[in-house]
C-alpha cells in the first residue's frame, strides 16, 4: 500500500482544506484570552438549542388545549423528556449569557471598528433574530405566563401608527391570542435558528475574513499570531469544560431557576397573573419600555435600544480600540455594564412609582452612553496622546541636560 498518497489526499480535498484553514491553520493573535471564547459558546449554545428543539418537536402538539399538557406528557412520559425539556429550556438562558457577556466584550475591546464593521452588524442581526425566537418559544409552553406575555408583547404592534392594529391581527391570526397564534408562533420558533445558523456562518466567515481582533487592540499586521490549534484551541476546550459543568448544575440541581412559577399553571384568560414579566434576558429592554410614558415611546425606545448597536462601528475618532488605553471610556462603559443589569433589576419589579423613575435614570444613561461615546474617544484621544508627546519632551530635556 502506497502510504504517500494520503497526504496528498488532505491537501486535494477540498472540504478537508476549508476545515483545516478554518480550525487548525487559522492564524490567531497570540494575546487573545478566555473572553474569546464566548463566542464559541454561543455557537455551541445554538447546536444545542437546534438539536433539543428537534427532539422536542416531535411530541409537543400546537394546539392550545393540548399543548400545555404535551410539554407535562415529554416532562412526564417521554423517556429522557424531562432531560431534553430542562436543556432546551436552560440553554436558552445559557445562550444568551454566553452573547450578551461576547457583546460587552467587543463593546470593551472596539471589535467593531473597521475592518470588522460588517462582521459586528451580522452579530448584532443574530441578537435579533435570537430575541424574536426566544419569545415564541416562551410562548409554547402555554402557561400563564406564556399566554398573557404574548398577549402584551404582540399588543404593543399597536402603537404603531396606520397598520399597528394590522400587524397584530397577522400575529394573532384573529381578534385574540389563540390557537391560529400558538401555531404560527411554534412554526417561526422552529424555522428561524436554522436561519441564525446560516447567519452565523456567514458571522464566521467574516470573522476568518477580517481576523480576531486582540486584548491590545492592534492591528492584525500588529501583532504576532499562531495556529489556532493547538496553541488557543486549548483555551475553548477549558472554557467549554466550565459551561458544561455550570450547565449541568443548572439541569439536574436549579432546573426551574430562571423560570417562572405562573407558567407551571395553564394558561387562562380569564385570570391575569398579578404581575406579568418576560423571562430574565429581556428584563433590561422591558424595564426600558415601562420607563417611557408614552405606548409608542416605548416601544421605540426597546426597540432602539437594540437597533443601536447598529450605530457603534460608526463616528470613532482615533486609532485606538482597545479600552485598556483608554480610561474615560473604560470609566463610562463599566457604568454601563452595570446599568444594564440595573435595569434587569427594575425590569423584575412590580411597576410603582419609584420603579419607573429608576428605570428613567437606567435609561437616559443606556442611550446616554452611545450619544456621548464619540465625544469620549476624542478626549482619550487627545489625553493618551498627549500625554505621550509630554513624556517624550520630558525624556529628550533629561536626556539634554545630562550632556
Amino acid at each position: 500500500m502506497n502510504l504517500q498518497k494520503y497526504p496528498k489526499r488532505w491537501i486535494n480535498d477540498e472540504l478537508l482544506k476549508i476545515m483545516n484553514n478554518h480550525l487548525i491553520d487559522y492564524p490567531t493573535p497570540i494575546n487573545i484570552s478566555y473572553l474569546w471564547s464566548f463566542g464559541s459558546l454561543s455557537g455551541l449554545s445554538l447546536v444545542i438549542q437546534i438539536i433539543t428543539g428537534i427532539f422536542l418537536a416531535m411530541h409537543y402538539c400546537p394546539q392550545v388545549d393540548l399543548a400545555f399538557a404535551s410539554v407535562e406528557h415529554i416532562m412526564r412520559d417521554v423517556q429522557g423528556g424531562w432531560f431534553i425539556r430542562y436543556v432546551h429550556a436552560n440553554g436558552a438562558s445559557l445562550f444568551f449569557i454566553m452573547v450578551y457577556l461576547h457583546i460587552f466584550r467587543g463593546i470593551y475591546y472596539g471589535s467593531y471598528q473597521y475592518p470588522r464593521q460588517n462582521l459586528w452588524h451580522s452579530g448584532v442581526t443574530i441578537f435579533l433574530l435570537m430575541m424574536a425566537t426566544a419569545f415564541m418559544g416562551y410562548v409554547l409552553p402555554w402557561g400563564q405566563m406564556s399566554f398573557w406575555g404574548a398577549t402584551v408583547i404582540t399588543s404593543l404592534f399597536s402603537a404603531i401608527p396606520l397598520i399597528g392594529d394590522s400587524i397584530v391581527l397577522l400575529l394573532w391570526g384573529g381578534f385574540s391570542v389563540d390557537n391560529a397564534t400558538l401555531n404560527r408562533f411554534f412554526s417561526l420558533h422552529y424555522l428561524m435558528p436554522f436561519l441564525i445558523a446560516a447567519i452565523v456562518i456567514i458571522h464566521l466567515a467574516l470573522l476568518h475574513d477580517s481576523g480576531s481582533s486582540n486584548p491590545l487592540g492592534l492591528e492584525q499586521k500588529q501583532v504576532d499570531k499562531l495556529s489556532f490549534h493547538p496553541y488557543l484551541s486549548i483555551k475553548d476546550i477549558f472554557a467549554l469544560l466550565l459551561y458544561f459543568n455550570f450547565f449541568f448544575i443548572l439541569v439536574f440541581y436549579f432546573p426551574n431557576l430562571l423560570g417562572h412559577p405562573d407558567n407551571y399553571i395553564t394558561a387562562n384568560s380569564l385570570v391575569t397573573p398579578a404581575h406579568i414579566v418576560p423571562e430574565w434576558y429581556f428584563l433590561p429592554f422591558y424595564a426600558i419600555l415601562r420607563s417611557i410614558p408614552d405606548k409608542l415611546g416605548g416601544v421605540l425606545g426597546m426597540v432602539g435600544a437594540i437597533l443601536i448597536l447598529y450605530s457603534l462601528p460608526y463616528f470613532n475618532f482615533g486609532t485606538m480600540r482597545s479600552a485598556t488605553f483608554r480610561p474615560f471610556y473604560r470609566f463610562f462603559y463599566w457604568f454601563l455594564f452595570f446599568d444594564f443589569l440595573f435595569l434587569g433589576w427594575i425590569g423584575q419589579k412590580p411597576v410603582k412609582e419609584i420603579y419607573v423613575i429608576l428605570g428613567q435614570f437606567g435609561t437616559f444613561y443606556y442611550f446616554f452612553f452611545f450619544l456621548i461615546r464619540p465625544f469620549i474617544n476624542v478626549i482619550d484621544y487627545y489625553f493618551y496622546y498627549e500625554g505621550q508627546i509630554k513624556d517624550m519632551l520630558i525624556f529628550f530635556s533629561q536626556e539634554n541636560l545630562n550632556k
